[in-house]
């Protein structure tokens, strides 16, 4: 969905919340990295999180798509939840910094092969995942082994709190697009050329088709699949798993989705990413209304 068609509503909502991040986070940033991220987890996990409703909106979207949780599990990620995105976030807002705790980690899984050749032979490979782990986490070491990464981003609705999240993510890698009609041009010039670009799209789009994720429909952009099949790119999963330290990962990368139709393809991705959440639902940010048709 592109921004001119968010509501005031969620353009408020969006707001508010930038500002409620604001504070603890750039307090955090003024911390030493191994205590910064822990912090900013407990922060988002214990004060911000129900300030925002975000407990209400996990416990919401299990109740929906896992009903079988016990009570206990569901309260543990309305905490654990909140937490994993605190220090995501102050992970990507510590740019450089970020990019040299990564340094060392390797690449993993039996998409790696794909890739490599892809990158070798000039074969533009689009890098498919979601708000799972620390997506910027793969999208930080693909940059470190193969140079440029291309990557949509949102334009925050707080123009201060925007620019050092710009600034973050081009010192993480670049280059990045800002979404929109310019920008969505550029990404796809950067495509064409044989290039790396990773895209999120486990969110919920108006437009969207109405695919499987656990069990109920829900919108998804096809728009990943679609540009694989008409540059002939490689479409890769992509997951920044975090590891049980809270502030390691595991950058794995997934069999290739084969070319077919694009509703197929991203139906793929879905049940690759739901089979990820299943295994780590900690993960996942369930915050997101993803499933709108079905309230």
């Amino acid at each position: 969905m592109s921004d001119n068609n968010l509501s005031l509503a969620t353009r408020t909502g969006q707001y508010i919340a930038n500002l409620f991040m604001s504070a603890p986070l750039f307090l955090a940033l003024a911390l030493p990295y191994r205590y910064r991220v822990p912090l900013m987890g407990w922060l988002v996990s214990r004060v911000i999180a129900p300030l925002l409703g975000y407990d209400k909106r996990i416990r919401d979207n299990l109740a929906l798509v896992r009903p079988d949780l016990p009570p206990t599990e569901a309260a543990r990620l309305t905490r654990a939840v909140p937490d994993n995105f605190g220090r995501t976030l102050v992970e990507i807002y510590s740019g450089a910094t970020f990019k040299k705790h990564m340094e060392g980690t390797e690449l993993t899984g039996p998409g790696v092969p794909a890739l490599e050749e892809a990158h070798r032979t000039g074969r533009p490979v689009i890098l498919v995942s979601g708000h799972f782990g620390n997506h910027d986490s793969v999208r930080t070491i693909v940059a470190q082994k193969y140079g440029a990464i291309g990557a949509l981003f949102r334009p925050l609705d707080n123009i201060y709190f925007n620019r050092h999240w710009e600034k973050a993510l081009c010192e993480i890698a670049t280059p990045v697009f800002p979404r929109g009609r310019r920008g969505l041009a550029g990404m796809v010039k950067f495509l064409r050329a044989g290039n790396i670009i990773a895209l999120l799209i486990d969110q919920h789009v108006q437009d969207g088709a109405q695919l499987r994720f656990f069990g109920h429909s829900a919108r998804t952009s096809l728009a990943a699949a679609e540009l694989a099949m008409k540059y002939n790119a490689l479409l890769l999963p992509a997951f920044g798993l975090r590891n049980p330290d809270g502030i390691t990962f595991q950058a794995i990368v997934q069999d290739p989705i084969p070319h077919s139709t694009a509703v197929e393809m991203t139906q793929t991705f879905n049940d690759r990413l739901e089979a990820m959440v299943q295994q780590y639902p900690a993960q996942w940010f369930w915050v997101h209304r993803r499933w709108k048709k079905d309230r």
